[in-house]
């Protein structure tokens, strides 16, 4: 049963998402409470042992568990020097593992003016045992947005970093045109990450603050999938394909719902891409059919429509919990598909589970487990054709929680 309290948890979220101006991304006001820096995230090696990565202070740490979870290391410096980093909401440290034992970490270093910021990145060749100074991947270094950085490696071992950039933004200022939203940039590393190519732009009218999705094809190539700006101010999602030398596909639209509203709801997408080419999402939307959705999104032939405004085809189309979810997250094991999100009941914040055997056709629900602290959003992983959810949290810190 839908409880009122969940409802008026969700309508006061979207009350406080509608009342920032178009192109302020924090919910940070006179009334909002201090966001918690839980943003973490982590990912299986190739044998089996799981690493993530979280902020510790003015740096990026560093820890490995060879039980899944159970115990962890302790921590490891990723930037020897201190240095602003965010660790909130959409914002994160990410983790990527290469092959040959790389670990690529990517963040977000906010600057003096608002909502402004680089994107940074550091490697380790040899399993953690060091880190490269860190870098600033985005060549153009105007005080602005750079922000919301995501993370791939693909099966070439290519490293892709994605951002939401305003440099359009600021130049249609300039020159006293509209622009909506910010853009999506892309730059890709061919040498293990010690140097990044030229960005290149993915997308005008990009959402400002919603986390892109990033998911690597077997042939090289990676989608990317984000909340993008319709005209004249719809919030769907939109995808396109980036090759394997980075130079992005044409823009489809993914799922349209339609939801029309001046303000970033900082709720991103997750992807996932199974063993048949099919490309899996979940998203948020507070349009006409508010909620948390999973769906499938069309394969690697025929994904989404044009970026006209054309009606997205999306099968197997499936809400996830009540009104009180929020911040899924996606993976694919061959078949098999993993949807994880959480959810307010009123009293405690619950991380639930969904798995489906049969790519998507059928599910099965699962309760992990509850917390009535601060938490961050959940992660979807997968090692072999198991799966696990990092749930870090204040309870708990670096929690993993099987899903059978």
């Amino acid at each position: 049963m839908k409880t009122k309290f969940a409802k008026s948890a969700v309508v006061t979220c979207l009350l406080l998402a509608a009342a920032i101006a178009h192109g302020h991304e924090s919910h940070t006001s006179s009334v909002a409470a201090p966001r918690s820096e839980f943003g973490a995230s982590a990912a299986f090696a190739a044998d089996g042992s799981l690493w993530a990565v979280a902020k510790a202070g003015g740096h990026v740490v560093l820890r490995r568990s060879s039980d899944r979870g159970g115990s962890w290391s302790d921590p490891i410096r990723v930037n020897a020097a201190t240095e602003a980093i965010a660790a909130d909401g959409d914002a994160r440290p990410k983790i990527a593992l290469g092959a040959q034992n790389e670990i690529y970490v990517s963040w977000t270093q906010p600057l003096s003016r608002p909502y402004s910021g680089h994107i940074r990145f550091a490697r380790s060749v040899d399993a953690g045992a060091s880190f490269s100074a860190p870098l600033t991947v985005n060549r153009d270094r105007a005080e602005i947005t750079h922000r919301f950085d995501a993370l791939a490696v693909n099966a070439e071992g290519k490293v892709f970093v994605a951002w939401i950039d305003k440099r359009d933004q600021e130049l249609a200022k300039k020159a006293q045109r509209n622009y909506r939203g910010a853009a999506i940039y892309v730059a890709v590393s061919g040498d293990r990450g010690e140097s990044f190519g030229s960005e290149q732009r993915v997308a005008d009218h990009s959402c400002e603050c919603c986390r892109i999705a990033l998911a690597a094809n077997p042939d090289g190539s990676v989608w990317a999938l984000w909340r993008h700006v319709f005209s004249p101010n719809v919030r769907d999602h939109a995808v396109a394909r980036i090759a394997a030398d980075g130079t992005p596909g044409p823009i489809k639209r993914a799922t349209a719902d339609d939801w029309r509203i001046d303000a970033c709801p900082h709720q991103g997408p997750g992807l996932a891409v199974d063993a048949e080419a099919g490309v899996h999402a979940v998203w948020y939307t507070g349009g006409p059919r508010g909620g948390v959705f999973y769906g499938r999104i069309g394969t690697d032939a025929s994904i989404g429509t044009d970026a006209s405004g054309a009606a997205a085809s999306v099968s197997n189309r499936r809400r996830l919990g009540g009104d009180g979810a929020a911040h899924a997250d996606i993976v694919a094991a061959g078949r098999r598909i993993l949807v994880v999100w959480k959810e307010f009941d009123g009293r405690e914040t619950q991380l639930k589970a969904s798995v489906s055997d049969d790519l998507g056709a059928t599910w099965r629900d699962r309760l992990l487990a509850a917390t009535n602290g601060a938490s961050d959003q959940p992660r979807a992983l997968a090692h072999g054709n198991r799966f696990l959810v990092f749930w870090h949290s204040a309870e708990r810190p670096f929690a993993t929680f099987e899903a059978p």
